[in-house]
């Protein structure tokens, strides 16, 4: 069941803290695999690399081969999908999951209406400050690593969700930040799904909305583009 994603931020009153309220979250689905790049490779070993990061990336993987990540590796200039998903951007998208899924169109851009809906439209990531807007508003904290956890999902795969607690910051920025892109190791993110919220435990159990996040350069085709490759 969906459960309400946010309350919306805003300026209460000068020198207040923003409003900023924990979202419903869930595990992420295989089919926005990033990309790789295996440029300068030898055919058979990009055959092989490639079929081993698809297998990895798609969630089927050993426990010695997840390594500790850093907030580096979605370090940027990061915008939501939704509104893309709202305005029509992305339809090219569902027609395509719909020709190679199991549900229709439409099903398809409600099941990623739930998904996406955030009201925070653009996330900034410099060391280890971590700043949210909504409408334009910020609320920033400083995380720190605090490890991962492997989550098993209903048909077999899994995921590792690598998360970080706030050190210090705006009172109401989230108490924890969880970041799935579907990588196991030390990489740059393309997209990533974040989840938030003041309860780890919790957080790791919502299972209905994934905010989906790509660089804030990319043009809205740009992004279906991208998605279509994948």
């Amino acid at each position: 069941m969906q459960t309400a994603f946010a309350k919306y931020l805003g300026v209460l009153a000068a020198g207040s803290a923003l409003a900023f309220s924990a979202p419903a979250f869930a595990q992420t689905t295989s089919e926005d695999a990033a990309g790789h790049d295996h440029s300068g490779e030898h055919a058979h070993d990009h055959d092989h690399d490639h079929a081993h990061d698809e297998d990895v990336h798609s969630g089927y993987f050993d426990d010695d081969q997840i390594e500790a990540r850093s907030l580096a590796d979605w370090e940027g200039d990061w915008q939501s999908v939704y509104p893309l998903l709202q305005e029509g951007t992305l339809d090219a998208v569902m027609a395509h999951k719909a020709d190679h899924g199991d549900m229709t169109e439409d099903e398809y851009k409600a099941y990623y209406e739930i998904g996406y809906e955030t009201d925070v439209e653009r996330i900034t990531i410099d060391g280890n400050t971590v700043t949210f807007y909504s409408d334009g508003v910020p609320l920033q904290g400083r995380y720190e690593d605090d490890g991962y956890e492997v989550l098993t999902y209903e048909k077999g795969n899994r995921g590792v969700r690598y998360i970080f607690e706030k050190s210090e910051g705006d009172a109401d920025a989230p108490a924890f930040i969880q970041f799935s892109d579907h990588a196991i190791a030390p990489e740059d993110a393309g997209h990533y799904h974040l989840y938030w919220g003041d309860d780890r435990a919790t957080l790791l159990e919502e299972v209905t909305n994934w905010p989906t996040y790509y660089p804030a350069e990319m043009s809205g085709d740009e992004v279906a583009e991208e998605m279509l490759a994948h």
